[in-house]
């Protein structure tokens, strides 16, 4: 085969078929088989930890090395060769401690037995080609849409893992499905059947994890509360914070209060401002830029260093490439990385970097948008929307957001959220929110009608908000006068497509295109089952909802 690598895990994926010479992410070939060998690791991992599990034998540590190494081969999060070479060292250390253990517990188990994924070993690093599902040509397109399927979902849920694990939070159902659905992956006789099963439990296991994220974003942070966010800047040295973790945003606000530096979020940071614990910190100011795909050019008129947290990163341009700081699992070679364990990191380097820049020389105006309508704000004034639909003065709620992108086609959810009659809510939440967030939407009987519920990260929120209304109005969530219209790009919003199957939710329109690893007989399924849609033109779409 002619292809330097095969990819089609994000929205953006070339010509909506695979990325074969290089990632439109920015992923050169060898980080992509260097991935792909780290998710073969993980499935050794995998096969011989179900085993022990079902002993009553678990490893902590090995299911942090798990959350971890799905994590860092989501879309946009770690692109350098030399940080995945060490996960792959970590992978082949946990295979063999587990091995061993096995081998203690089942001295007389016949290994062969256990699903077999293809040959893995240490020195294959640099070598093996195309180590991921896509290795074996003659697999049934249906088991590798599937199987696709399976790992993205776990991906997404990884990262959410992660974030609650870093806060002290973890779950063992979570952990364990992770052994559960790699093994499955590595299963060579598996059937179609199963692994349906096996997607839509990733999806169930998924809302889980997202509750206990919830649970330690509110435990930590407070709970959020709608608050205005300024989108001008203030004079002074100045410091942006992208990507997606609370908790590196918390430590950077602590160092650096009482040192004249002013706190900016970017991107999916957006929701920090309404959390108690964050926003008491006067000098985290405001909100600067939009989204992910456009940090190129927003960063390069920054006058200050940028932080970046978990995924998001783009290549750097030259300008900024000497002011941009990563932490945590998120990495570009030649980026200079903030280390530390995550309950301590010393961001002295992006400090005196601060300090050194300037800053902005004066005050800019700007406008103000209103964030923190997470579920309990939302609950909070629920029998107010809800007397407000029974009375007709709403007569629909759209929730319109997700994953934001580059790719063309996404002007849809602007001129769709503009399109919206006035007497309809819309519920939003991720970074595809900033494709409207900053527009004028007025009120409905002092409602507002944009709600935002925060990052993809807090999708839970949407969730809760969904069933609570739908137990409000004594019928089921697909019965409500609500339409989901999203828009999707990497692995996060697949686990969450999943968690909604999971629900039996209905009727969701989905673009600006569908998954390139959706197989046809699978995509029949969803649309079948679920009656998945396709976005196809504003008018049209809505004419449909509205209609019915």
């Amino acid at each position: 085969m002619d292809e330097k690598m095969f990819c089609r895990q994000c929205e953006q994926t070339a010509m909506g078929k695979a990325c074969t010479i290089s990632g439109v992410c920015g992923k050169s070939p060898e980080t992509a088989e260097l991935m792909e060998n780290l998710i073969l690791g993980l499935q050794g991992i995998a096969i011989y930890g179900k085993k022990l599990r079902e002993k009553g034998i678990v490893f902590s540590d090995v299911d942090r090395f798990i959350s971890e190494a799905l994590f860092i081969t989501i879309t946009n999060v770690d692109f350098d060769p030399g940080r995945l070479g060490m996960f792959i060292e970590g992978a082949h250390n946990n295979l063999e401690k587990l091995k061993k253990e096995f081998k203690n517990v089942y001295p007389d188990y016949d290994i062969s037995k256990l699903p077999q994924p293809a040959h893995w070993k240490k020195s294959d690093i640099k070598i093996r080609a195309r180590a991921g599902i896509l290795e074996n040509q003659k697999t049934n397109q249906d088991i590798r849409s599937l199987k696709e399927t399976l790992l993205y979902g776990m991906k997404g849920m990884a990262a959410y893992a992660d974030h609650a694990w870093i806060l002290g939070h973890k779950d063992e159902e979570v952990n364990s499905f992770f052994y559960k659905g790699l093994s499955a992956i590595a299963d060579e006789d598996i059937s179609s059947e199963d692994l349906v099963g096996m997607v839509l439990e990733c999806g169930k296991v998924n809302l889980k994890c997202m509750e206990m994220l919830d649970r330690a974003h509110t435990n930590r942070f407070g709970n959020p509360v709608p608050t205005k966010v300024f989108l001008g800047t203030k004079k002074g040295p100045a410091i942006v914070v992208s990507g997606h973790d609370l908790f590196d945003l918390e430590q950077l606000l602590e160092q650096t209060e009482d040192t004249g530096i002013n706190i900016y979020t970017h991107g999916e940071m957006l929701p920090a401002h309404g959390y108690p614990e964050l926003k008491k910190y006067r000098h985290l100011v405001g909100h600067y830029g939009t989204a992910w795909q456009n940090q190129q050019r927003e960063f390069d008129s920054f006058p200050g260093p940028i932080l970046m947290t978990t995924n998001c990163i783009q290549k750097p341009r030259p300008s900024y490439i000497e002011r941009i700081f990563t932490t945590g699992l998120v990495g570009w070679p030649g980026v200079k990385h903030i280390a530390g364990t995550n309950s301590s990191k010393d961001f002295t380097p992006i400090i005196e970097a601060a300090k050194k820049v300037g800053g902005f020389p004066e005050d800019k105006p700007g406008k103000e948008i209103t964030v923190g309508f997470a579920h309990n704000a939302v609950l909070s004034i629920a029998d107010r929307i809800v007397d407000a639909v029974k009375k007709g003065h709403i007569k629909r709620i759209f929730l319109v957001g997700g994953c934001d992108g580059a790719k063309p086609g996404r002007n849809y959810y602007t001129q769709f959220a503009q399109t919206i009659p006035d007497d309809c809510l819309i519920l939003t939440l991720a970074c595809g929110k900033f494709r409207f967030n900053n527009l004028d939407f007025g009120e409905i009987n002092s409602i507002p009608r944009l709600i935002d519920c925060g990052q993809c990260n807090d999708a839970y929120s949407a969730i809760i908000i969904a069933k609570a209304l739908a137990d409000a109005f004594g019928c089921s969530v697909n019965e409500l006068p609500l339409s989901l219209i999203l828009s999707w790009y990497e692995q996060k919003a697949v686990c969450i497509l999943l968690t909604l199957f999971s629900l039996g939710i209905k009727n969701i329109r989905l673009g600006p295109t569908l998954p390139a690893f959706l197989s046809e007989n699978v995509l029949k399924i969803l649309i079948e089952n679920f009656n998945v849609k396709p976005i196809t033109t504003v008018e049209a779409d809505l004419k449909e909802i509205l209609g019915n």
